[in-house]
């Protein structure tokens, strides 16, 4: 299921994206959810929000802490959210360019844009998903979502980011969910932990700090490989 928010201080343009949305996702018989804000400030209040959508629509000129600052807060926590800039101007190509927006869209033509934006999206992000036979059912996920995999008593648990924390268990080694999800920026921080660096803050102490503030250990001997390799994956963005 897509998770979407829009992000607008203007109810009528709130509505009218929404609108045009559940169309789309009817016609295309896709599942969502969907949030409405008015403002950066109320969208920003949770920080789980930095991370956890898989579309953002933000009207660029809001009051208070507009488009743009919204955006480049979210990818500070190396967000991978797809974001939509909604605009009445053609005038913020740089600044879009800077926090990775993936399309502009004009308050004026919301109707004839929406369908070939929501298209390029999905196909976007249709490279980004894996499937896996959970013991939970077999499930299709989205891999920027994947905050860390943790190998327990002969299982691995999925600590997958939707819109709240959830977990899905598989039966499978570790060692093969790192081969398969090679090239998608995991890191194998620990025997037991395979980290989206995507969702890593820092890694100090012998400990990796995740964007939700929670902290897993790394072995001394493991430490200065691991450091090394999330010091590449960063340069590398």
């Amino acid at each position: 299921m897509l998770t979407i928010a829009i992000c607008d201080d203007e109810k009528y343009y709130r509505d009218q994206i929404h609108g045009l949305l559940l169309s789309y996702l009817e016609a295309h018989d896709l599942e969502a959810s969907v949030d409405l804000f008015c403002s950066g400030k109320e969208f920003l209040a949770e920080r789980k929000n930095l991370v956890g959508y898989d579309v953002v629509f933000l009207d660029i000129n809001m009051e208070g802490i507009d488009g743009i600052q919204t955006a480049a807060k979210m990818r500070k926590y190396e967000s991978e959210t797809c974001i939509v800039l909604v605009t009445a101007f053609l005038n913020y190509a740089l600044e879009g360019y800077k926090v990775g927006a993936v399309r502009y869209i004009m308050k004026d033509a919301l109707e004839g844009q929406m369908a070939e934006c929501m298209d390029a999206i999905l196909r976007k992000m249709q490279i980004r998903r894996v499937t896996f036979s959970f013991v939970e059912g077999e499930k299709t996920l989205y891999t920027d979502n994947i905050v860390y995999i943790e190998s327990r008593s002969h299982k691995c648990i999925f600590f997958y980011m939707e819109k709240e924390a959830v977990t899905y268990q598989i039966y499978e080694k570790l060692d093969r969910l790192e081969e398969l999800l090679s090239g998608y920026g995991f890191l194998r921080t620990h025997k037991s932990f395979l980290v989206n660096m995507k969702h890593v803050r820092t890694i100090s102490n012998y400990l990796v700090t995740l964007d939700s503030g929670e902290e897993l250990p790394v072995p001394r001997l493991r430490f200065r490989k691991v450091k090394e390799e999330f010091v590449a994956y960063k340069g590398a963005m």
